[in-house]
């Protein structure tokens, strides 16, 4: 059997396992955490029909100019020289929190083994973490996949985690997630200890700016067990799964229909 062909995607995608979708990011902002995204991106590739796939021998290092993210989430070339080399620093001292309860066991896994400040390309390189890779390479089941671009104008960390729970469940158009899963995955730690105020920073602020740059439709709703608010239950339109036939191969494909993009 010939060696399939990976080519770089026009568009890089984010994949990852449902757990680190999840996972706690301890002291990431939002720049760091686009930096820690487009480094995912860069795992995998498309195939020559267009679909994510990853090679066969995966690598751990990989490397990210000034440019490259400075093209990708629209800011000046200027700024994403610092962006990257405050990154490096933040990327190399920082875990991640992941909750394993089928174990009864909390795992902190560092994001890498090393990374660098490269100061005459401008550029940085980082090797992640074996004990993280399990969470970054191709599974058939309990993973998350969306385009990187689908999250390069947000202005929030909280909504770009809101909208990659929403890539895991785009299928069904909702979601419930207790107070204490959306302070860890907000990552908020011991700050906004009142509701109200985790309420208008976090989610209430997400939900607004999704919606206005996508036609989604985006809503939620308090669960309450007395007076006092114990989850969330997110609504949104789902995405839509059309049938249709490769011209290559004459298969039965998937084809998947986001809510789109709003012209702002």
């Amino acid at each position: 059997m010939s060696k399939q062909l990976l080519i770089k995607s026009k568009t890089p995608k984010v994949y990852k396992n449902k757990k680190l979708n999840n996972a706690n990011f301890g002291n990431f902002n939002l720049t760091s955490y686009q930096v820690f995204l487009i480094l995912v991106s860069k795992i995998g590739k498309v195939n020559e029909l267009g679909k994510y796939s990853q090679s066969e021998d995966i690598g751990r290092e990989y490397t990210l100019t000034a440019k490259e993210f400075a093209d990708n989430f629209n800011i000046d070339l200027a700024n994403s020289y610092k962006i990257l080399k405050k990154a490096s620093k933040m990327i190399a001292r920082e875990a991640i929190t992941i909750e394993k309860p089928e174990l009864f066991e909390t795992w902190e896994i560092p994001i890498c083994s090393m990374a660098q400040y490269n100061h005459k390309e401008g550029s940085m390189t980082v090797e992640f973490n074996q004990k993280l890779m399990p969470y970054l390479i191709q599974v058939k089941e309990k993973f998350v996949l969306y385009n990187l671009r689908e999250i390069s104008n947000f202005g929030s960390f909280y909504t770009t985690r809101l909208y990659e729970l929403i890539q895991e469940f785009k299928d069904t158009g909702w979601i419930v997630k207790s107070i204490q899963q959306l302070r860890d995955i907000f990552a908020v730690g011991e700050a906004l200890k009142k509701y109200n105020d985790f309420k208008k920073k976090t989610f209430e602020h997400a939900v607004g700016e999704i919606n206005s740059q996508f036609d989604i439709d985006l809503t939620f709703k308090e669960v309450k067990e007395g007076r006092k608010v114990v989850a969330i239950h997110f609504f949104f339109k789902k995405t839509i799964v059309r049938k249709a036939v490769n011209p290559q191969t004459l298969k039965e494909v998937n084809i998947y229909v986001k809510p789109k993009r709003k012209m702002v």
